[in-house]
């Protein structure tokens, strides 16, 4: 089979963070890593943030209910530009697996803007106390196309807003770098914070936490949704007609990097 081929359909190779008996540790090592580089360049954002600003003033909702929140990923960094859009929001933070510390120290970076839900919440049927335009950062490739579509279906049941964002995706430059993924753990592990004994034994003793980052920033490649694959996602969801939607792949300034994000709201 061609790498042409390869790329061109969506596969959901084995993921190793999505295993429920992979140690705690090593989850929050390869997602503290994420939430870190995440947060350390703006640029991927830009189109991302116009769109989700737009449907946040058509709403007129001003909060996040951020799905699948790992360690909170790029949070501190969108907050601060929907902040330059004159959107100011705040964000509720919850997760299937939540990581209660690395949510409360990711509020603590961004203090009276984040909280978190303690309780598990599952992005299929989200508890519809749960207000606010959802999101999904780097999240939705975890789920098969009948999980994916269930997550669209149960916002547009309850009226959401629903932003996702994939800062990786099914093309050469994309699988490249995170390839060498494990070389951003290892130059990073010295400076993240707080240092942990936990995560630099499992970085530089027995590379756990670079081996499931490299192995699943590769397969998270493979498994990203095309636009094309968004839109026929949309088609099986009842009442998706009611809303207006913003489906993009889009590069990164002059490099051949490229974002693949969907903003949906009612009309």
């Amino acid at each position: 089979m061609s790498a042409q081929t390869l790329l061109a359909r969506r596969r959901h190779v084995f993921e190793i963070e999505d295993q429920p008996w992979l140690p705690q540790a090593i989850r929050d090592g390869v997602t503290g890593y994420l939430n870190f580089v995440g947060n350390l360049d703006a640029r991927p954002y830009q189109g991302f943030c116009d769109a989700l600003a737009a449907g946040l003033r058509a709403t007129g909702e001003r909060e996040l209910l951020d799905l699948c929140s790992g360690s909170a990923g790029p949070l501190p960094t969108l907050i601060s530009e929907l902040d330059r859009r004159d959107v100011a929001v705040r964000v509720r933070l919850s997760d299937l697996f939540p990581n209660t510390e690395a949510m409360t120290a990711a509020a603590a970076a961004v203090p009276g803007r984040i909280t978190h839900e303690a309780r598990p919440v599952d992005a299929t049927a989200v508890p519809a106390e749960l207000a606010g335009f959802r999101l999904l950062c780097n999240a939705f490739h975890h789920f098969r196309p009948d999980k994916a579509r269930a997550i669209l279906a149960d916002a547009v049941a309850q009226r959401r807003g629903i932003a996702v964002f994939e800062g990786v995706g099914r093309y050469p430059a994309s699988i490249a770098a995170c390839a060498i993924t494990s070389l951003g753990v290892l130059a990073t592990s010295l400076v993240m914070r707080p240092r942990r004994l936990s995560r630099l034994a499992l970085t530089w003793l027995v590379p756990a936490i670079p081996f499931v980052a490299t192995w699943d920033g590769v397969v998270s490649c493979l498994r990203v949704y095309s636009p094309e694959e968004l839109r026929e996602l949309l088609a099986g969801v009842p009442g998706a007609d009611g809303y207006t939607w913003r489906i993009e792949a889009e590069p990164v300034g002059r490099s051949p990097i490229r974002v693949t994000w969907l903003v949906g709201f009612p009309k």
